[in-house]
């Protein structure tokens, strides 16, 4: 009895079905070594820059066959290309943005709000309102953007700045009459 199963099971490693199973494990083998290959190159495509150590992970991730894709997303990159030019120009952004100042009275240096008409502080007028909605032009305006009325031609008078004394140089006169 054992000599006939093992006798069975040797006729069946010795078939054409075992000979048809095994080439399609291989077959299956190679494309599934193929596809990890190809996800490597693409990975590091997206996290690599240089050209030449694109092709070394490539390799790195093609010779150990299922090793190689292993190793790769050991040592690669942890962020893609893409993210760390996004967050450089969000960086860059948020330099400029704290690199402006803020909009500030001409005459008494307080801060002011870009659609405020006067200073809060001092009541110098900023801006010529629109006759037509009511909201603040820049002097520059021909025409109101909001609305689209037509500006006056009544310029805003600039306020010289003030100039500071200093303590020790005030003098008294005195007019004799």
């Amino acid at each position: 009895m054992t000599g006939s199963f093992f006798g069975g099971v040797h006729d069946f490693f010795h078939s054409g079905t075992w000979v048809a199973l095994e080439t399609l494990a291989l077959l299956l083998a190679c494309l599934f070594w193929v596809a990890t290959v190809f996800w490597v190159r693409k990975d590091a495509r997206r996290r690599i820059a240089e050209r030449p150590l694109v092709w070394l992970a490539t390799a790195v991730g093609a010779v150990p066959p299922f090793l190689g894709p292993l190793l790769y997303m050991l040592f690669r990159p942890p962020e893609y290309l893409a993210d760390v030019r996004e967050r450089e120009l969000e960086i860059r952004a948020i330099e400029r943005r704290l690199g402006e100042r803020e909009p500030e009275c001409r005459v008494c240096g307080a801060d002011v709000e870009p659609d405020f008409l006067v200073c809060p502080v001092c009541t110098t007028r900023l801006r010529q309102a629109c006759a037509g909605c009511g909201r603040p032009l820049e002097p520059a305006w021909q025409v109101c953007p909001y609305c689209e009325t037509a500006v006056a031609a009544e310029p805003v008078p600039l306020p010289a700045a003030p100039t500071r004394r200093s303590r020790s140089r005030r003098t008294t006169t005195s007019t004799s009459g």
